[in-house]
């Protein structure tokens, strides 16, 4: 049983600090941000999910410009879905923050997707963006980390760099680790990773609808 007033404290814990980071450097990290036991519930669902072969690999680009690119990346995916009880805990902790970002940076983010990502030894993710600048409608990056035994050695550190591509920050994928980053401003990769490594990525995106155009489909 995962507490829910937990959970929360711990948010308003470092939400000021998230938003100074976004705003001063564009990204954010925060190590512990969610509780053990939200990882263990989470991790759980993941393993339920991989023995039913219900991970697939993920690809690049949206809808019809979708293709799975294995020079670009090599993980496996899930999407997160909120029938799914786990899930929901961590959708629900999704939502608190987008609403705090909004209070604090009005941002005017609508909605949160996400998926699982496993990367087997030997997968990566190549330098990307996660949104082309001025045509995105994702704004905000999240990643959380939940391996329980990483260490040292075992690759699969984020890279962030800065605006003239150097290394700004590398970050090594320990259990409960947040990353928060502007989708169109900060290029990053995953290196290639030794050990299983496991992660949820999601997006806080704008509502870009329009009377012709549902974004997103449904």
């Amino acid at each position: 049983m995962i507490d829910q007033g937990h959970v929360q404290r711990e948010l308003e814990d470092w939400i000021d600090a998230a938003c100074d980071g976004l705003v001063e450097r564009g990204w954010f990290v925060q190590q512990q941000a969610i509780a053990p036991a939200l990882v263990d519930v989470l991790l759980d669902d993941l393993a339920e999910l991989s023995a039913a072969d219900r991970l697939k690999r993920a690809g690049v680009g949206r809808e019809g410009d979708f293709q799975i690119v294995g020079a670009i990346r090599r993980d496996l995916i899930f999407w997160l879905r909120p029938d799914r009880p786990a899930e929901a805990v961590f959708l629900d902790l999704a939502e608190r923050l987008r609403l705090a970002l909004n209070r604090r940076l009005f941002l005017a983010l609508f909605e949160f997707e996400a998926h699982f990502a496993l990367y087997p030894p030997g997968a990566f993710y190549r330098r990307h963006f996660d949104a082309f600048r001025g045509q995105a409608t994702r704004i905000v990056s999240l990643v959380i980390y939940l391996n329980r035994d990483w260490q040292p050695g075992d690759g699969g550190e984020l890279l962030l760099f800065d605006e003239v591509g150097g290394e700004a920050e590398r970050i090594e994928p320990r259990t409960g680790t947040l990353v928060l980053m502007l989708s169109e401003e900060v290029e990053h990769e995953v290196l290639g990773t030794r050990a299983d490594r496991v992660s949820i990525a999601g997006w806080y995106r704008l509502n870009s609808s329009t009377a012709d155009l549902a974004d997103p489909p449904g």
